[in-house]
């Protein structure tokens, strides 16, 4: 039986989540799974990756291959790197990736406000000072 690692979708249109599950390959999207191994939840800033890595690397190692969206939230969470690491492999487990901000927000818009006049009031400080 060919066993995969993949998403199972959950929520509502436009609101989805998903579940990181090991399913045997022939079953349906949403269907009869072998195990949960954790959830992907793209709507926050930075996306929510909870993944259960010691289960995720004894799947590995039982020979589950990852679908490509799983393979890359297992390289997130640190399971594929530690999975290759116990084979024998040097690699360095990657760092998380930063908060993406989107440039025309009008909570980022006051946000930079606020750095330009906290800057402007510190530097007019320092020279009243001297």
């Amino acid at each position: 039986m060919p066993v995969k690692i993949r998403l199972a979708q959950r929520g509502k249109k436009k609101n989805r989540t998903y579940r990181v599950v090991v399913a045997d390959s022939r079953s349906p999207r949403d269907g009869k799974f072998i195990e949960d191994l954790g959830y992907y939840d793209p709507h926050h800033n930075p996306s929510k990756v909870e993944i259960n890595v010691d289960k995720a690397v004894s799947w590995l190692d039982k020979g589950a291959q990852p679908s490509e969206r799983a393979k890359k939230l297992l390289e997130i969470s640190g399971a594929w790197a530690q999975w290759r690491s116990s084979k024998g492999e040097v690699v360095s487990i990657p760092a998380p990736p930063a908060e993406k901000v989107k440039s025309s927000s009008k909570a980022n818009k006051k946000k930079e406000e606020a750095t330009q006049e906290e800057t402007s009031e510190e530097s007019s400080e320092d020279t009243e000072e001297e």
